[in-house]
């Protein structure tokens, strides 16, 4: 009997991409179809009552026409369609979703529960992806990059960046705190360790590896951290917990001139308190590439700080965070047609 598969892609994760990895590993009749939708030339939404996506978040595609496509098929991939407990209802042949993303936040959980659909995620996809620019990220704030470059843009030609009250500091020298040792911030730790810089890590919920340990690096509580770095980085997913985490009394205990990087998620951040920091010196730099709204106002006040590097949401995106997202999706396709258990069931 052919199964029947749906490939909702986009112009990140692209179909053609899914397809290909899912025809190498998958054996038996298979029925593929794709769809590329425009994300994310054109913004992804996160929530709709009026549409039944109240429960879903992050999302790109209308529900209709995500149903009319799914239609009889028994598998779904995709990284950003959305599936609400409505769509379901109109889905009674679906039984397996690959999301190829780090959570399944495109989809109604319970609902997908209370209908027998499995879903499976990519735990990890892009850590190698964002712990590189996470390294970036510092270099730039800590070697002045950004500085420089702005200036020359400006036709300035800043020698005084030679001054050795201006110039910048190596990391060989310097304390840097990650926040957060999951998948991501293993790598950076590991990244940081061969510049020879000391490395603070606060996880509450974490022991440090072996090999981390025999290198120097210290697990301690967070208000060490903040007290310890010259640079801080956050790696920490979003919680009840660490909603907001770094706001004012956060930011106070803080180093002074310390240097603030977040590759992680916006909601973590107060950026009001950030701004203020900024502002006053507390926080001499910093470098943000998520934020509480997407896309950031045009009228953003952080926009016109001097002091502060901004990126577009772009950390995790990477080829290789393609080729490996999809991969891992097409693994879990050939165990579901193999009759085997997910590696990654949500």
């Amino acid at each position: 009997m052919r199964k029947k598969i749906a490939i909702i892609g986009d112009n990140f994760m692209l179909p053609e991409v899914f397809r290909a990895k899912i025809e190498k590993v998958a054996s038996g009749d298979l029925d593929i179809r794709t769809l590329q939708t425009a994300w994310p030339d054109e913004p992804m939404e996160f929530g709709n009552p009026a549409l039944g996506l109240d429960r879903v978040k992050e999302y790109f595609g209308h529900p209709d026409e995500v149903v009319d496509f799914i239609g009889d098929a028994e598998i779904l991939v995709t990284q950003l369609a959305p599936l609400s407990e409505g769509m379901m209802r109109r889905l009674p042949d679906l039984k397996l979703v690959a999301v190829s993303r780090g959570g399944p936040i495109n989809i109604d959980m319970a609902a997908a529960r209370a209908h027998g659909i499995t879903v499976v995620n990519v735990p990890g996809r892009n850590a190698t992806a964002v712990a590189e620019f996470t390294i970036g990220a510092i270099l730039a704030e800590t070697r002045l990059i950004r500085v420089g470059h702005e200036a020359l843009r400006k036709g300035e030609w800043r020698g005084d960046l030679y001054r050795a009250d201006r110039t910048g500091r190596e990391l060989s020298e310097m304390t840097v705190g990650v926040v957060g040792y999951g998948n991501i911030g293993t790598k950076v730790v590991r990244l940081l360790r061969a510049f020879g810089c000391h490395v603070l890590v606060s996880d509450p919920y974490v022991q440090l590896s072996a090999e981390d340990r025999n290198a120097g690096v210290e697990l301690v509580a967070l208000d060490d951290l903040l007290s310890r770095s010259d640079v801080v980085t956050l790696h920490s997913r979003v919680t009840e917990e660490t909603r907001g985490l770094i706001g004012k009394d956060t930011i106070a205990r803080m180093k002074p001139g310390v240097i603030f990087v977040n590759t992680a998620r916006g909601p973590l951040v107060d950026y009001d308190a950030l701004y203020e920091a900024l502002i006053s010196g507390q926080i001499a730099s910093a470098m943000l590439e998520t934020f509480a709204v997407e896309p950031v106002p045009s009228d953003w006040p952080l926009l016109q700080l001097p002091n502060v590097t901004l990126t577009p949401h772009i950390a995790g995106a990477s080829v290789r965070t393609v080729t490996y997202a999809a991969e891992q999706a097409a693994e879990e396709v050939r165990r579901y047609l193999a009759g085997l258990p997910p590696v990654n069931p949500c």
